[in-house]
């Protein structure tokens, strides 16, 4: 599940329009999927564009898009960014620097 805060950072990366404040991993898959599959169609560069900063692999992507793969392109360009979105809170997570309460000793205001 992702917080506020990285629903916020696709829903505002890929311009999606909703009116709730937390959305559900399958709600932001199908609106996710939605704007991928106007982009292929429109915006194919600014897609790529996308998809590079956001670290998704060159490799995933060509499969994604692949006449052999299981899930239309859309789809799976969409999974393949929220998959990614997981590994990337998760990494955060991991190695969040820890701040123990003697190391704030001195720095009461």
């Amino acid at each position: 599940m992702f917080s506020k805060k990285e629903t916020s950072i696709i829903v505002r990366n890929f311009e999606l329009e909703t009116n709730k404040d937390t959305l559900s991993e399958e709600e932001l898959l199908a609106l996710l999927t939605e704007q991928v599959e106007y982009m292929i169609q429109y915006k194919m560069d600014y897609l790529l564009s996308l998809l590079y900063r956001l670290d998704v692999l060159e490799h995933k992507i060509n499969h994604a898009l692949s006449p052999v793969a299981i899930d239309p392109p859309a789809v799976g360009l969409a999974k393949l960014i929220l998959e990614r979105q997981k590994l990337r809170v998760a990494t955060k997570q991991e190695y969040k620097p820890k701040v123990e309460e003697d190391d704030l000793e001195g720095w009461e205001w």
